[in-house]
């Protein structure tokens, strides 16, 4: 290669230290560096590069750094100095590239790539203790996090029954039965099903933030086609995707809660999510029936619901942060690429190369393959979906005891529900009572999380659900008992199921602490699938079997399930043990 071949001169502008690196080493592009004179003219042969460049090199220090997030300011000359350190085995250039035909080989316009050999110098980190991740923030902070995520899941679950108001009338309005009408309802929980495979891996690739806001868009837009839909078909199918956007939260913010609150918090704020999800459903069948029966009309109902969740998206958008801790990192590197024209330093998170296939097989199938190949995940999920679908048919059934039987209107008929929403209040304060508890046994285990710690106060839900029922079904199978007889047995219904739903989440999230939103997902998949089954046969049941003996079915199907808690305690470590995918202490 002679020095007038024009592919063998190379202007010094070309020429920078090289300050990142991927997994493995790769070669990268040299261009201009300040501490490298601008005036040194043109090499003229490889010979003279390679020497300029040894020169050069000679003079750095050997040291390598790793960038690490830093608050203090003062600081950044510091790290930008170090970061110029590059050491002769970071960047080299072989003497006999030229003879091995290495340079050529590289890239066919002649442009020269040095090799990294110390690519982890590069990665950016942040250190555990740092305020900027998600369980170091100050609690005023997780408090704002977690009171705009428990808005989003309200407004999810508030939608899901919020439209038992509207099939009462709707057979008169489109000439249809009872039982389409009620698909309204059961459509919107199959959305629920459907949703979770897709939300909750998602916010595992790209945080928890970003696929909440989209899903509450999508589902305030479903919510105002089906206050404006002409015709039965459209409103049935704009419920099922509006229930499918409205599963977002529902597999995300347990997940988000996890990243914020440690070993020692986390029962509670996940008690706080569990009780919005059983609070919303109650609530709304109330607010749904006077809204229907005054002058605004069923439409309203959907109007409003889509105003909270547009209300939502805003906040989410504006009053939340990220609080994945994966995220948070290529965030900040990102972050640290751009004020420091660094673009070779990056998470080690980045270096996945995503194609359509990997992101089928490690995230979109993840929820399935835990569902079904996990023995905790789907014995735990079945039993948290029994409970679930008792919620949504006693929606269905209060209204035979106290409308068909007792003759109360529209609205009013719906007010017994208050008797199990203050039973997921007094199940909620049972459960934050054992958080001293849980938290001395985790002390034990050296701060580790212990998910057979949650399941004593579902063992105790376990016996007052059916219990409940019982109550429930046969107080209300006679008309000369007084309505606030059945009423009063929401108290232990409403407390059992909180319960149980909810350390059947606090067990999966200590379990597959590292796999959160994937297990919420498979959990909110099979849950919701099961009850969207429920209110379709509620009516029918009831009528045919009697208040009393169809309440006892229920009954004896609860206390069949008992053992299935005591038996995670004492062998559920066990069972863990022969999964790759759980934490096991």
């Amino acid at each position: 290669m002679s020095s007038s071949d024009p592919d063998a001169s190379w202007n010094i502008h070309e020429v920078q230290e090289v300050q990142s690196a991927t997994a493995h080493p790769e070669t990268y592009t040299l261009s201009s560096k300040n501490n490298v004179s601008q005036n040194e003219g043109v090499f003229h042969s490889l010979s003279d590069l390679n020497h300029r460049t040894s020169t050069h090199s000679q003079q750095q220090t050997s040291s390598s750094f790793i960038p690490r997030d830093d608050d203090d300011t003062g600081k950044n000359s510091i790290l930008q100095n170090k970061l110029s350190e590059t050491s002769e085995k970071e960047a080299w250039i072989p003497a006999d590239a030229a003879e091995r035909g290495d340079i050529e080989n590289q890239d066919p316009s002649g442009k020269i790539y040095p090799r990294v050999n110390d690519p982890d110098a590069f990665i950016y980190t942040i250190n555990p203790d740092s305020p900027h991740l998600a369980v170091n923030w100050p609690f005023s902070r997780k408090l704002r996090t977690t009171a705009v995520y428990s808005w989003a899941a309200f407004c999810s679950t508030y939608a899901s029954s919020v439209f038992s108001g509207p099939t009462e009338v709707l057979p008169k309005l489109y000439h249809i039965g009872m039982t389409v009408s009620l698909l309204g309802t059961s459509l919107f929980i199959c959305g629920y099903g459907c949703g979770p495979v897709v939300w909750g891996p998602l916010s595992e690739l790209f945080g928890r933030k970003s696929p909440v806001a989209v899903g509450m868009f999508g589902f305030a837009i479903f919510n105002i086609a089906v206050a404006v839909a002409k015709d039965i078909q459209t409103i049935m199918i704009c419920r099922f995707f509006s229930g499918f956007c409205a599963s977002s939260p529902m597999a995300i913010v347990a997940a988000a809660f996890a990243d914020m609150y440690s070993n020692r918090h986390r029962g509670t704020a996940i008690t706080i999510f569990a009780a919005l999800v059983f609070g919303g459903p109650l609530l709304s069948p109330i607010i749904s029936g006077f809204i229907t029966k005054s002058y605004l009309g069923w439409r309203w109902t959907e109007y409003i619901t889509s105003f909270m969740g547009f209300f939502a998206v805003v906040i989410v958008v504006f009053c939340c942060e990220e609080t994945y801790a994966k995220k948070i990192v290529e965030n900040s590197a990102q972050l640290y690429r751009s004020r420091n024209n660094n673009y070779f330093v990056h998470a080690l998170t980045e270096e996945q190369t995503l194609t359509p296939q990997s992101v089928l097989k490690n995230y979109l199938l993840i929820p399935i393959k835990l569902l079904f190949t996990e023995p905790i995940v789907f014995l735990v999920t079945l039993y948290s979906s029994f409970v679930y679908g008792i919620l949504y048919l006693l929606l269905e059934a209060y209204p035979i005891i106290f409308s068909e039987k007792r003759h109360f209107s529209m609205g009013v008929a719906e007010l017994p529900y208050i008797g199990l929403l203050v039973g997921v209040f007094i199940g909620s304060g049972i459960n934050i009572a054992f958080e001293p508890w849980y938290f001395r046994q985790v002390l034990k285990l050296g701060g580790k999380p212990y998910p057979e710690g949650r399941l004593p106060p579902l063992i105790i839900g376990a016996f007052i659900f059916p219990a409940g029922i019982f109550w429930m079904a046969w107080s209300g199978n006679y008309t000369h008992v007084h309505w606030v007889v059945p009423s009063l047995s929401g108290l232990l219904t409403g407390a059992g199921i909180l319960l149980i739903f909810l350390n059947c989440l606090n067990y999966l999230i200590d379990a597959y602490l590292f796999r959160a939103a994937s297990a919420m997902a498979a959990n909110t998949m099979m849950r919701s699938s099961v009850a969207a089954g429920f209110p379709l046969f509620a009516i029918q049941m009831f009528h045919n079997l009697g208040i009393g003996w169809a309440g006892s079915v229920l009954g004896f199907i609860a206390i069949a399930l008992i053992p299935v808690p005591i038996v995670f305690y004492f062998f559920g470590r066990k069972i863990r043990s022969w999964s790759k995918m759980t934490v096991v202490m």
